[in-house]
């Protein structure tokens, strides 16, 4: 990956709508080569797709929420259970498995403190693995959907 490929990712980044005529005038570089260059950056997966960025409130999503998943046992086939158990819960924005004690640390959303309990005690309470669920509420969104440091 060179200079003219992190332009590219950079400008798309914060402009995920550029036609590749525009990007190419923006980075300098006529529209063929451009057009490969953001071609084989989706063909490598470094570029992974393109999406709205949307307002939480805006669409009702009032309610944010960080919880924090102790799983009883580390081995494989929990950690396979756990996140099988979770792939499926939309409200689950972001997972991440974390080294050392929590296992992992889950982002939710959903419109309300209601449907958050309702969530976390019919969903994830349920999910035989867990040993502890730790949760807290999100005040405030200081840092989000920021584009990476290219």
């Amino acid at each position: 990956m060179n200079k003219l490929d992190k332009k590219i990712l950079a400008h798309l980044q914060a402009e995920g709508r550029l036609s590749v005529t525009e990007l190419a005038e923006r980075i300098g570089l006529s529209v063929s080569p451009c057009h490969r260059r953001v071609k084989t950056l989706e063909d490598t997966g470094v570029i992974q797709g393109y999406r709205a960025q949307l307002n939480p409130e805006l669409v009702g999503l009032n309610f944010s929420a960080i919880i924090f998943v102790t799983l009883k046992d580390g081995n494989r086939d929990s950690l396979q259970a756990f996140e099988a158990a979770i792939i499926d819960i939309p409200q689950i924005v972001q997972a991440q498995r974390l080294f050392g004690t929590p296992d992992y640390l889950l982002q939710i959303v959903t419109t309300n403190l209601a449907s958050f309990q309702k969530l976390y005690d019919d969903k994830l309470a349920a999910i035989p693995s867990i040993q502890r669920l730790t949760s807290t509420i999100v005040m405030k969104d200081v840092v989000s959907g920021r584009a990476l440091p290219i």
